[in-house]
């Protein structure tokens, strides 16, 4: 049985950790490891005070690359990429072990206070750290009392620095507390083998076009500049921005508003002419947040010249899925310029101008360039895979609804067939220039909206285009088209209130729901289970009986959540793609293919030039896994010589 040994630090930088992440936060000379606290197996804690010289044991240095001694950190990629500037090259993150991940695999909090308290830990942190931190592992202000410096050292205050080493060395007995909670419920083997891969990605990082980025962010300034200047002069307001203001020169212009929601501006803008509507789409102009992610990109970008740490594995802990990080990849604005590179070029003049004059809105041109920021290095081009349909394609397969599988096994144009059984039209008519082909959007938004026991809600929230009168029909219709697939969320909800009543294991076609120390387990048909803590009958929304369970809210602390059918099948749906998504990344890492960053269900990969085709890397994501043979996958690829959306 292998060693585990047990690792926290404290570090300095000057770098902000929360605004750049841990690459960008060791990627300068100053940074240092302040102290290092471990502890083998059940052993004691000890605590190496390198800020005043300590060295780390030789027996330590050894084992941080012994792959028969697993290093076990909370949030693991912290400590270990510190330690690998440390020691000047990477350690390998096979030999290691993360237990915020063990405890998001068992939906708890993402932080260590938090998590201790909800697993009921027998050790639990310190209260001071946080002012420790602040004191000792980040820059301070210089003032007249502290003699000018920008950094506090031990020697500064001898007695706080006495704290935190209790501190560092609080936090491995409660990480270790911790891991031994999560333990009785662990992950599968096969889940730390995605995580190493997770944290090699990371390292990779992607390479960022640096002058679109300078030159982006030089364009929008000036625009927005003058924009500003261009509200101040149509309003007389010092300040055009305020909407306490902004909605009193509004009154006085005829044009009430008690909100300015975006929605609201936008069909105001619409229907008012002369300043008032410039004024207003000029606030619309100005409120694009998505033109701030040029600034994270510039702020995290390492001496590299690549964005690293961009994904955090099971960020979503409902699902297992992949969480986006600094920039954000999974929720970058789409692109729809005909021709990105020439806008591209355009921008990198930095000529705000010539931007304005040959695309109109300058803040919609940089907003839909984002993705091209993001560049392969020299001598290797992007191949970019993406499954086609894989919710509505695992959804069926789960449920069982044969005439979709079928349809995914032949010609895969899921919206039309879709739209064919709604409506009862041949699907053969269903092509542009027929009357019948208004049947595709309304077979394209129900598919999209409709598979998880959504109503009328869901469609709007999705953004259906049609009068609501139509909605509820609509909805209908799909229903009755898809009996297996209601008949699954109905088979959930019946099966979730029976293992919470009688505590018992029930099977649902291609998963089970089990009762086990006070959780409710869903096994995936990967063997993957997903967890939901402490689940009970609550009073819903509507004032009927429904399903809670306890989950982390956005302060850390465990809330009841409300679920039902539709809403379980739906994390069982994608959680089972998110499986099937890392079965495809294996295989394509195994073949060459060198993934960079991945988005929902999107890989995308640096390679050299000459090796690896668009062909191949589709057939390798193609490949099922052994434990859904029957289900008929697909993927699209193209080569790009920067990130765009097809």
């Amino acid at each position: 049985m292998k060693s585990i040994l047990g690792i926290d630090i404290e570090t300095y930088s000057p770098v902000p950790l929360p605004k750049t992440g841990v690459y960008r936060y060791v990627d300068t000379d100053e940074f240092e490891i302040l102290l290092f606290s471990y502890t083998y197996d059940d052993g004691p804690v000890q605590t190496v005070d390198m800020a005043c010289g300590e060295q780390l044991p030789d027996n330590v240095l050894a084992d941080l690359e012994n792959p028969d001694v697993i290093k076990v950190a909370y949030n693991a990629q912290f400590e270990r990429v510190c330690l690998s500037k440390y020691l000047g090259h990477w350690l390998d993150p096979h030999q290691w072990r993360c237990t915020a991940v063990m405890a998001a695999y068992l939906t708890m909090p993402a932080r260590l206070a938090d998590a201790a308290v909800a697993l009921g830990a027998t050790e639990q942190k310190m209260e001071e750290g946080k002012d420790l931190i602040r004191f000792f592992s980040v820059p301070c202000r210089a003032t007249k009392a502290n003699d000018g410096r920008t950094r506090n050292l031990p020697e500064h205050a001898p007695d706080k620095w006495a704290v935190y080493k209790q501190y560092n060395a609080q936090d491995v007995e409660t990480e270790r507390a911790v891991r031994k909670a999560c333990e009785v419920h662990p992950m599968p083997e096969s889940e730390w083998e995605l995580y190493a891969l997770d944290q090699l990605i990371n390292d990779r990082g992607v390479r960022v076009d640096k002058l679109l980025v300078k030159q982006a962010m030089r364009v929008d300034s000036e625009f927005t500049e003058a924009a500003y200047q261009r509200a101040k002069d149509i309003t007389g307001l010092e300040n055009p921005g305020s909407v306490a203001q902004l909605k009193a020169w509004l009154a006085d212009q005829d044009v009430p508003m008690e909100s300015l929601a975006k929605k609201l501006v936008q069909e105001k803008a619409a229907n008012t002419e002369g300043l008032v509507s410039e004024l207003l789409s000029l606030r619309l102009e100005l409120s694009k947040t998505s033109i701030k992610k040029y600034e994270t990109i510039a702020r995290c970008v390492c001496r590299d010249g690549r964005v690293h740490g961009m994904l955090q594995f099971y960020g979503a802990n409902r699902t297992g899925r992949w969480a986006g990080r600094l920039l954000q990849v999974q929720n970058l604005p789409q692109n729809h310029l005909e021709d990105l590179d020439t806008a591209a070029a355009v921008v990198k003049t930095g000529d705000t101008e010539l931007v304005e004059m040959l695309y109109g809105s300058v803040p919609n041109t940089l907003s839909e360039l984002i993705r091209t920021a993001l560049i392969p290095k020299q001598g290797c081009r992007f191949i970019v895979a993406d499954f086609s349909a894989i919710e509505a394609r695992v959804l069926a397969w789960l449920a069982g609804e044969e005439w979709v599988l079928e349809e995914f096994r032949g010609a895969g144009k899921i919206y039309e067939a879709t739209a064919s059984r709604m409506y009862h039209v041949p699907k053969e008519s269903i092509v542009k220039g027929n009357p019948n082909y208004e049947y595709r959007q309304k077979g394209k938004q129900a598919t999209l909206s409709c598979g998880y026991g959504g109503g009328v809600g869901a469609l709007k929230n999705m953004g259906a285009k049609m009068p609501e009168e139509e909605m509820q029909p609509l909805v209908d219709a799909w229903r009755t088209a898809n009996p297996h697939i209601v008949g699954l969320w109905n088979a959930m909800d019946r099966a979730m209130r029976k293992v919470i009543r009688e505590h018992s294991s029930v099977r649902v076609g291609k998963i089970r729901l089990y009762w086990k120390d006070e959780k409710m387990l869903i096994r995936l048909p990967s063997g993957r289970e997903l967890c939901y803590l402490s689940p009970r009958t609550v009073t819903n929304r509507f004032g009927s009986d429904g399903i809670g369970y306890m989950a982390p809210v956005a302060n850390g602390q465990l809330m009841v959540q409300e679920t039902f059918g539709g809403k379980a099948c739906e994390n069982v749906t994608q959680a089972t793609a998110r499986d099937i998504l890392a079965h495809a990344m294996l295989n394509l890492e195994a073949h060459g293919y060198r993934i960079v960053f991945h988005v929902h269900d999107e890989c995308v990969m640096e390679m050299p030039e000459g090796t690896g085709s668009v062909e191949e890397a589709c057939a390798i994501m193609g490949l099922t896994p052994e434990w859904c043979s029957d289900l008929p996958l697909r993927a699209d690829g193209y080569e790009c010589r920067s990130y765009r959306k097809a």
